[in-house]
């Protein structure tokens, strides 16, 4: 692509290279990409998409998504938004460890890591107009650290429980899946294993305690499609 395509050049500087290209994992956020913590700006846009597995190479399903993330960013801020696309790592749990020791690694996280920087690469190569600034991996205690917090607060107000129920169990991922996880055949979505049921004594969080405060508020979002709306009905006080 370099050798095709001049306007892909690499910049001279050690820092940052010139617009738009950006070599891999410099970590450098071009000025126009980067969203201010105190910004003035009235008209602000949030645009986020799902973080990846960092599970080894990104394929076309990411380009995809990545892409109609990043087409959206750039329309916005030519209608003059002061638009935010962070981007991060959805790196924590059981399928990762899984992963590592499938592949002969005895460390997880060294296995995560590596492929962090790898897929970050594959993501420089594309121009996303991501501000990396903002980057975010969930299996750094930077992060957990917060969601440790959040549950530590919930626990002390009594809004959460332990209690044992029926659950989705995949045996290859050795983890629970959500409804949402198993396919119209009873295969996990990640693995394609036969999920079993199986009773487990696991935590659950008391949503029924704002059920109302929770239906009351899907109304107020009008740009939601009807659809998932009704999905989250649904979650939030099952049939």
């Amino acid at each position: 692509l370099l050798r095709l395509n001049p306007f892909f050049s690499r910049s001279t500087s050690p820092r940052c290279p010139s617009f738009p290209f950006r070599p891999p994992t410099q970590g450098c956020t071009p000025l126009i990409f980067k969203t201010f913590t105190r910004s003035v700006h009235q008209n602000k846009f949030y645009c986020l998409s799902m973080f990846p597995y960092p599970s080894g190479s990104l394929h076309m399903g990411h380009v995809r998504v990545y892409s109609i993330c990043d087409a959206i960013a750039r329309f916005k801020r030519m209608q003059g938004y002061d638009v935010l696309v962070p981007m991060g790592w959805d790196a924590f749990g059981l399928p990762a460890e899984n992963a590592a020791l499938a592949h002969g690694t005895t460390s997880p996280a060294q296995w995560t890591y590596k492929n962090i920087d790898h897929m970050k690469q594959q993501l420089d190569f594309l121009n996303l107009s991501f501000d990396w600034d903002r980057e975010v991996t969930t299996c750094s205690p930077d992060y957990y650290k917060w969601t440790q917090w959040i549950f530590l607060q919930m626990f002390k107000k009594g809004l959460v429980y332990r209690k044992e129920s029926e659950v989705n169990w995949d045996p290859v991922d050795l983890t629970v899946l959500a409804n949402e996880q198993v396919d119209d055949k009873g295969r996990s979505w990640r693995s394609g294993a036969l999920v079993e049921k199986k009773l487990m004594e696991q935590w659950y969080i008391k949503i029924t305690h704002f059920t109302k405060e929770l239906l009351d508020d899907l109304e107020t979002l009008h740009h939601w499609p009807s659809k998932v709306k009704e999905m989250q009905r649904n979650w939030i006080l099952p049939q």
